[in-house]
């Protein structure tokens, strides 16, 4: 139990870190912030409960106040913004990711890249998405075009997280608490 929690803090810890690492500038112009990698990476080394744990526990941070989102963003404001929809998909993100990362038997790296593809990006996506169209009253499909130049940056994500995840899994295979 007190091990669980100690992971969960940590990783929440890990996405917050990941937002203050300054955005990348893609070649085509689009910035590009690691916070969602945090997401992943709960996902595929802490498995469907614990990652959506973590990540629940850094977005009642935010609600609190705290500046923990890419930017020094923090506090009930970010509800409302054209976000909302990623900040509070980051646990169903992380669960979905988890969950997949628990059921395939595919190699680790393999597992946790084409984990973090759907959890990480295509479930995070649609409600970050959807919650982006609510708040600026434009169509799903125009909100999705908006959120389009992204996409390479979360592909990058992608291969870092089935990378990372598979160094931690030689390096320490027990703490890939999502195959065990």
């Amino acid at each position: 139990m007190e091990k669980n929690v100690t992971y969960i803090a940590l990783f929440a810890a890990l996405i917050a870190v990941l937002g203050l690492v300054p955005q990348i500038t893609l070649a085509v112009g689009v910035p590009v912030t690691a916070q969602s990698m945090g997401v992943m990476l709960c996902g595929t080394v802490l498995g469907a409960k614990r990652g959506a744990l973590a990540a629940l526990l850094f977005i009642g941070l935010v609600a609190l106040g705290l500046p923990l989102l890419s930017g020094g963003r923090g506090g009930l404001g970010v509800f409302s913004g054209p976000t909302v929809g990623f900040v509070v998909g980051f646990p169903i993100a992380a669960f979905v990711t988890g969950l997949l990362m628990e059921k395939w038997r595919a190699p680790v790296g393999i597992a946790a890249a084409g984990a973090s593809l759907l959890g990480g990006v295509l479930v995070l996506y649609g409600v970050g998405i959807t919650g982006m169209a609510i708040v600026l009253g434009k169509s799903w499909i125009a909100a999705a075009g908006i959120m389009a130049v992204y996409l390479p940056g979360d592909l990058i994500k992608v291969g870092l997280t089935g990378f990372i995840t598979q160094g931690l899994a030689r390096l320490r295979p027990d703490a890939i608490l999502s195959r065990h």
